[in-house]
Order: structure tokens, then sequence, then C-alpha cells
């Protein structure tokens, strides 16, 4: 097998077992979720599981990743063309929202990840990497300091999410004191 083949067999590897973590994370919880159920999900060794993620920790974090990275596909599609501003906060938050609802079992299994130094520290890069993202949407506003508005909201925003998980249902006035909130 070529190099670049077993390459691509590698990448279909690793997502295969990333792809179980999160169907997993549905059922399982992060206490649930072990190595044996991931390597039986995924059809894969126990050895093979080591060979891409080193421990299971490392693996959580490749959840994160991945969960956080098909959500902001979601997100960028939904708000593609709109203006930055209030009604672009609004489509950002609403989808936020709507996803971290419909896949609530990753949710919660990122939520118990959270008391993880790494976890941690990869929860407050993205959410600076979110914050720098909306700036733009603050400064049309004339928000006086828009990245700090910025961290703000997408704090806020978090907080919504953790409140409606505990509910398992959307809560229409949290969204409409966010929605309110962009609106002044």
């Amino acid at each position: 097998m070529s190099a670049g083949k077993r390459r691509v067999a590698a990448a279909e590897t690793r997502q295969r077992l990333v792809d179980a973590g999160l169907r997993l994370a549905e059922r399982t919880g992060l206490l649930g979720l072990s190595v044996n159920l991931l390597v039986e999900e995924a059809g894969v060794s126990k050895g093979t599981f080591f060979h891409h993620f080193g421990d299971r920790s490392t693996y959580v974090i490749s959840l994160h990743r991945e969960f956080h990275d098909r959500l902001f596909e979601r997100i960028r599609a939904a708000m593609d063309g709109l203006e930055p501003g209030a009604d672009r906060l609004d489509v950002i938050a609403r989808t936020y929202l709507d996803t971290c609802l419909e896949h609530r079992g990753v949710r919660a299994l990122l939520l118990e990840a959270r008391a993880d130094p790494q976890i941690a520290e990869e929860i407050l890069a993205r959410n600076t990497t979110s914050a720098d993202e909306v700036r733009a949407d603050f400064a049309a506003l004339g928000w006086p300091d828009p990245r700090q508005t910025a961290r703000l909201w997408v704090g806020l925003v978090a907080e919504v999410a953790l409140l409606e998980h505990a509910a398992s249902k959307r809560d229409p006035k949290l969204r409409r004191a966010l929605t309110h909130l962009t609106r002044r």
C-alpha cells in the first residue's frame, strides 16, 4: 500500500472512531464511554484506538473539536449572505442553541468533560475564536468595545445552551432576551 493510501486509510479509521464516539455519547455520556465500547462500535482493535489517540483524554478533545467543527459549519451555512449585525447574531445564536439541543448526548458528554484541564483550554480557545468571528457584528451595531462585547455575548449564548440543556427544551424567554440585548 502506498504512503498516500495509508494516510487516507488512517484518516478514515480515525474518523470512524470519532463518529462512533459521537453516536455513543447520545447513549452513554462520558462515564459510559469506554475504550472497549468505542472500538466495538467502530469495528477496530484497541491498539488502533491507542495508535490514533494515545489516551482517552486526547480522544475526548477530538470529540469536542469534531462536534464544534460540525456545529460551526452549520452556523456558517446559516449566516451565509447575511450582513454583520443583529439579524446575523440572532441566526448564529439560534443555530448554536438548536444544534446543542439536537445533540443533547454529545453536549452532555462535553459538559461532563469540562473538568478536564485540557478540555477547559479547548473551550477557552473555541470561545475566543467564536468571539473574534462575531466582533464585526458588534462593531456594525456601534458597540463601543466590540471585541469585549463579543466575548460576553459568546458566554451568554453558552449559558443559554446550558440552561436549555438542563431543561431539555428551548427557552423562548431566554432566547428573546438574547435578541433584545443585541437590539439596544
